[in-house]
């Protein structure tokens, strides 16, 4: 534990920003694995206009209405 108010604050400050950092790291691996998973589904193979009209659905239906839809 810091002896001043002032050094607390510094303490408090500096784990703040690793925090952030750490979160920001969690945010970039999750999207890298959200990716990975798209490719390995063969997602990445569409033609660019398919794509979009596919994920332009899947905006449109939900992801709930999607995945009920898939399981049906």
């Amino acid at each position: 534990m810091a002896r001043t108010l002032e050094q607390e604050r510094a303490a408090i400050e500096t784990e703040a920003r690793k925090l952030e950092e750490r979160r920001r790291s969690l945010a970039d691996r999750e999207r890298e694995q959200a990716i990975q998973t798209i490719e390995k589904a063969g997602l990445l193979k569409l033609e660019p206009g398919q794509l979009a009209r596919l994920v332009g659905r899947i905006k449109f239906l939900g992801i709930a209405e999607v995945e009920k839809r898939l399981t049906a």
